[in-house]
């Protein structure tokens, strides 16, 4: 079974780490919910990723979608190469990029 943490570190900032991928998207999703709801502005970094898929872009463009949703701002920081390149191959890229604050590289 992949592993992956997801951990607040206060303030409406988290972090991912492990897997996100079809092994992790569900849970990850479940987790967010709780964790996301308390906050009007999200943050979360992705630079512990170690390996991710399409199912990790879709998680990603979920998080934008709810965003959108219930008027909140979710920010990404250090998206991982492997959902940028699935993203603009499916062109779904502005899309991401409308909740994506491009502040690193990984």
């Amino acid at each position: 079974m992949a592993e992956f943490s997801f951990s607040d570190a206060g303030g409406g900032r988290f972090a991912l780490s492990g897997v996100l991928g079809f092994e992790t998207a569900g849970e990850i999703v479940a987790l967010s919910r709780t964790h996301f709801a308390k906050h009007s502005v999200i943050e979360v970094d992705f630079a512990g990723v170690e390996r991710s898929d399409s199912a990790g872009l879709a998680v990603l463009l979920e998080w934008v979608n709810w965003a959108k949703i219930s008027v909140r701002e979710i920010h990404y920081i250090n998206i991982p190469k492997q959902i940028l390149a699935i993203a603009e191959i499916s062109e779904v890229d502005s899309m991401l990029s409308a909740g994506a604050r491009w502040t690193g590289e990984h």
